[in-house]
């Protein structure tokens, strides 16, 4: 049964909230990084809009530090085997 108090109450309506604004922001990531991916050139300005937004996620607890690093990290390193390829 859902607690009925006061303070149980305003708990729920932030849960909700945050979880609106989490989700938001995790979509908006995982777009950034499929952005970065089917971009014309590889490593410009949509790359750089991934890592600060995987970073941004990291901080603010939701991902894990170590999961936006191996993102970033799997990330520059396409990006680099698609410059190579192409040069």
């Amino acid at each position: 049964m859902a607690k009925r108090t006061k303070s149980g109450l305003k708990r729920k309506r932030q849960d909700v909230k945050r979880a609106v604004r989490n989700q938001a922001i995790r979509s908006r990531v995982k777009t950034l990084v499929k952005d970065a991916r089917t971009a014309e050139q590889p490593g410009g300005d949509s790359l750089r809009a991934a890592i600060s937004a995987l970073d941004a996620a990291a901080r603010k607890g939701l991902m894990h530090p170590n999961a936006a690093a191996r993102k970033k990290s799997r990330l520059m390193r396409w990006a680099g085997s698609q410059t190579r390829a192409s040069a």
